[in-house]
């Protein structure tokens, strides 16, 4: 909604006031990219981590190879329903 035009902005505090909003966004901004960045170790890690068990996994007795066997590392979502 247009603010009345009866009342004059002060050019000072309007900059003021953008120049506080705008060091709260870059704090938030800051937040946020810290949050990403610890999310993307922790998948990094439980990637690795999944990768090492996979290649832990035996051989099957009888010789022949596991269905996605130990260099197929890609998930298989048929069973949950996930793209």
């Amino acid at each position: 909604m247009p603010r009345s035009t009866d009342r004059q902005t002060d050019p000072a505090a309007a900059t003021a006031s953008l120049a506080a909003e705008a060091a709260l966004l870059e704090g938030r901004l800051r937040l946020l990219r810290e949050a990403i960045n610890t999310v993307d170790a922790r998948i990094d890690a439980v990637s690795e981590t999944l990768r090492r068990l996979q290649h832990a996994v035996a051989a099957p007795a009888d010789g022949q190879k596991h269905p996605g066997g130990a260099c197929d590392t890609r998930l298989d979502h048929s069973t949950t329903g996930r793209p």
